[in-house]
């Protein structure tokens, strides 16, 4: 039988923009909840964080958009990047953010996918775009640039090689009074598509996560109802400081700093670009409370010894997601601090669940490798290799059903169809056993996607480019854990009659993807990719071999 959640919740039924304002003419605090942590003079407050948002959806709807039409935004973080996703959102339409690490032609694939009305780009990113944009006859007039923020606060936003600033999709300061988002007729508009998270799924090309009204503030507020369970609750929230390192494009990042904290008038200070030494001398200067991590982050944390050098005192509360965590690395993580002071706790969650299901109380301790319980509202079953469901202790796919379950994919019916059940119980792909307590242990994946800080990365995408390649012939990639982070590895078998080496496989990959995507747990050539006898690849094999030659620890050989 499926066990559910211990709490029980009401969910309201309202648009976002209503979940994370109240009314459209509430009165909000002028006090800095999103700022930039290298110039926080730049910050928004709850009342400007709606009125630029407002200021948005007004001028998009000048030009032209319409309700379901989509905005893809390019960019790292910046304290507008919230501005953006709700001011698409408030105009009727879909927000859509890319990775600003894709090289042109993971850009251009989903802005045709998404089909997006407007491209933002940030100025450092503007050649990239350009080139997707030309590759696919995307119209150069529907392309707007993306400052860090400075400009735009300034009112300094110029064009960059004859293309607009995003500024100008800005209607008038005027305007935003008067400006309503739609608010619900029916329950029903509340499953209407707000945002578009791309995500491999448990396999092949990135697709489009469809996050809907319902789902973004059931997810909120199945976690905010969490954080209250600690009896200091009200006094830890008006204390609380947050520090933004994760990228707002990825579920984790955007729903934690883009809606729940600015709802809780936490003040979040927002990294442009991740860098380990900035990251600590924030910590101490803005005095952080909490720390939203992943496993690289945490691994940093605890092995590197500059972490020691940095006051992290005021630090109370951690938690780390996106990917599994052994308990060693959380142990030396906890010894930065005296005992008992900061207890990590690890949470579980993906794309197609808007963010998390599984999580731990404040109060709770984590003793080990638990991702907690699930979370209000949420209902679970683990499943056997028979499709049969299996009790307490015995290890099977982790299967999930709740209000903060995607729509389904982008346009992909049959990819909903293989993920998602009729009746709703979204199947992970990840491999998992829960103890008596109804604590969830994830202990592998049956999935193939690979987490690289916190990224999916496809094997599918990385073969079918391989094989791309003259010398060879055919391919295989899994993860590897080495010291803490997962990387993807490959297995090459060459033509007959060609030859290359591991260091030119890799950097001729290195060229058509992402940095993350990249082959940085090695290149090994081998006579044959193991394959069973309809031709699937024998991926745990590659991964139990993987652990064998350059497995966590030490990094032995073949590592690029």
């Amino acid at each position: 039988m499926p066990w559910k959640s211990r709490w029980q919740i009401d969910i309201p039924t309202v648009s976002l923009p209503t979940y994370l304002f109240g009314a459209q003419d509430a009165t909000l605090s002028d006090q800095p909840i999103i700022l930039d942590a290298e110039q926080p003079s730049y910050y928004l407050s709850h009342q400007t964080y709606r009125e630029w948002s407002k200021r948005l959806a007004a001028g998009l709807k000048a030009r032209g958009f319409k309700d379901g039409d989509r905005l893809l935004l390019y960019s790292g973080n910046t304290i507008f990047f919230p501005t953006v996703l709700m001011g698409t959102v408030m105009a009727g339409g879909i927000f859509s953010g890319a990775n600003p690490t894709y090289v042109a032609r993971e850009l251009a694939y989903q802005l045709q996918d998404t089909e997006a009305k407007f491209l933002i780009t940030s100025e450092g990113s503007l050649q990239t775009a350009l080139e997707a944009a030309q590759s696919i006859g995307y119209p150069r007039d529907r392309i707007f640039t993306f400052d860090g923020g400075y400009a735009t606060f300034d009112g300094k936003g110029q064009p960059s090689q004859g293309i607009q600033h995003w500024t100008s999709l800005l209607a008038p300061p005027s305007s935003a009074s008067s400006y309503r988002w739609k608010e619900f007729s029916s329950p029903a508009e509340a499953h209407q598509t707000v945002v578009l998270n791309y995500s491999s799924g448990t396999t092949g090309v990135p697709k489009g996560v469809e996050i809907t009204h319902l789902n973004y503030v059931a997810n909120c507020t199945q976690t905010d109802h969490v954080a209250s369970l600690d009896p200091d609750h009200a006094a830890a929230d008006a204390r609380a400081r947050g520090l933004s390192m994760l990228p707002m494009y990825h579920a984790y990042g955007q729903t934690v700093h883009c809606v729940s904290a600015p709802r809780r008038a936490i003040p979040v200070y927002v990294m442009q670009k991740f860098d380990f030494a900035r990251m600590l001398a924030h910590i101490q200067t803005y005095r952080i409370t909490a720390l939203t991590l992943v496993p690289p982050i945490v691994v940093a944390l605890a092995k590197r010894p500059e972490a020691r050098l940095f006051d992290l005192s005021s630090v109370e509360s951690a938690g780390c997601g996106a990917a599994p965590l052994g308990r060693e690395p959380q142990v030396e993580f906890e010894s930065l601090w005296p005992q008992g002071q900061v207890n990590l706790k690890q949470g579980w969650g993906m794309t197609e669940i808007t963010c998390s299901a599984c999580g731990m109380e404040p109060t709770a301790v984590a003793a080990d490798a638990t991702v907690g319980e699930l979370n209000p509202n949420i209902e679970a079953r683990i499943v056997g290799e028979e499709g049969e469901e299996v009790g307490v202790g015995a290890r099977g796919e982790f299967w999930v059903r709740g209000p903060n379950v995607m729509k389904g994919y982008w346009r992909k019916p049959e990819a909903t169809a293989e993920t998602l059940t009729a009746d709703g119980w979204l199947k992970t792909g990840d491999v998992a056993y829960r103890d008596e307590r109804g604590f969830v242990y994830i202990v592998d994946r049956k999935k193939e996607l690979i987490k690289v800080k916190g990224n999916q990365v496809a094997p599918a995408e990385l073969e079918a480019l391989l094989l791309d390649h003259p010398a060879v012939q055919d391919a295989a990639v899994v993860g590897v854990t080495i010291n803490g982070e997962e990387l993807p590895r490959a297995y090459v078998a060459l033509q007959a009659d060609q030859t290359a080496t591991p260091r030119e496989i890799a950097d001729w990959l290195a060229q058509k993807v992402a940095r993350h995507k990249r082959l940085a747990g090695g290149v090994k050539f081998v006579d044959a990719i193991p394959k069973n006898p309809s031709g699937k690849i024998l991926r745990k094999a590659l991964r139990d071999l993987a652990k064998t030659e350059v497995g966590d620890g030490p990094v032995r050989e073949s590592r690029l």
